[in-house]
């Protein structure tokens, strides 16, 4: 989807919904030697999740994996809607919209690969980065430029609202 379409569905968003590994991190898992998992986050993608809410739309994050380095991050980013562990993302992101009492099309979804693509489907507006896995990229309304962990979520980011500030 391209031009004035893409524009009007991401004009509609009031909810913006973005998957963690391979969307806000590059995929990558880090082991210290004493075992500890640590996780690469892009600052430019949270500095436009903040910009979103600024205007008014809300975040969540919803992540397949269930460690204590998605809800850290959540909490730095003031973000109260944070599901980790998530295994039936559709069902939550369902919920998640009947309790802020808004619509799928009002719904913008990122993620990156096959757990991903119910929701993505259903989206309003959906997105993916540049290197999404498991044909991830046929099903979404808009294919990011950047990768993910990589600047991915701030190109959608700026998208909507540009989206937004444009009449």
């Amino acid at each position: 989807m391209t031009g004035k379409k893409l524009f009007d569905s991401a004009r509609r968003v009031k909810l913006v919904c973005v998957d963690v590994d391979g969307t806000l991190t590059d995929g990558g898992m880090y082991y210290s030697a004493q075992g500890e998992v640590m996780k690469r986050f892009d600052t430019r993608d949270a500095m436009g999740l903040a910009l979103l809410r600024k205007i008014g739309v809300a975040v969540a994050i919803i992540s397949s994996e269930d460690t204590d380095i998605v809800t850290a991050r959540a909490r730095k980013l003031d973000i109260k809607d944070v599901f980790p562990g998530v295994k039936d993302k559709y069902s939550c992101v369902k919920r998640l919209l009947e309790k802020k009492n808004l619509r799928w099309d009002e719904l913008a979804f990122i993620g990156d690969d096959v757990n991903d693509h119910a929701v993505l489907k259903e989206a309003g507006f959906s997105a993916c980065p540049a290197d999404a896995q498991g044909m991830t990229d046929s099903i979404v309304k808009y294919v990011c430029k950047r990768t993910g962990g990589h600047g991915a979520v701030r190109e959608v980011c700026d998208l909507i609202i540009s989206a937004k500030n444009t009449s």
